[in-house]
């Protein structure tokens, strides 16, 4: 087991409206930036759970050419796709502040757009972690992403 999967499973202080195994997800996304947190190139992590209970981690990577940068999400979602058999069923992401930003909490974030449409495509079903008034909660990625884009046929 790597560390991140390790840092997953560890028992933490729930984040308010969060199962264990989802705040666990969120603690491997926060440690997974917190690794590798640069301005200008890495701001977002990601974590994935698979129905097997294996956690993988990514960044964001930012480029200096916008169209080629690539989420944290989609990496971690190709590195479960790559390195296990059973589905995606849930996803945590977090945003690292700026230096410049007076709250340096590492906050939960929603997926965008085209994420949610690729994990629409790749994990259906999964579920979602995105921040509330009170803390967080999920939500199922059809719920995120209702009259999705099917291909005809």
């Amino acid at each position: 087991m790597n560390d991140t999967a390790r840092a997953a499973k560890a028992p933490k202080a729930s984040i308010k409206g969060l199962a264990p195994e989802d705040d666990a997800l969120v603690e491997a996304a926060r440690a997974a930036i917190r690794k590798r947190y640069q301005p200008g190139r890495h701001h977002i992590g990601a974590a994935v759970r698979t129905a097997a209970g294996n956690v993988y981690t990514a960044v964001h990577l930012d480029t200096y050419v916008g169209r080629a940068s690539v989420c944290a999400e989609a990496i971690a979602l190709g590195r479960a796709l790559a390195d296990d058999d059973t589905p995606v069923v849930a996803v945590a992401s977090v945003r690292h502040p700026r230096p410049t930003e007076a709250n340096q909490t590492i906050g939960i974030v929603a997926p965008c757009g085209i994420c949610r449409e690729m994990l629409a495509d790749f994990a259906p079903g999964c579920r979602i972690v995105v921040p509330d008034e009170q803390g967080a909660h999920t939500r199922t990625i059809e719920a995120l992403l209702p009259n999705k884009y099917r291909r005809p046929g």
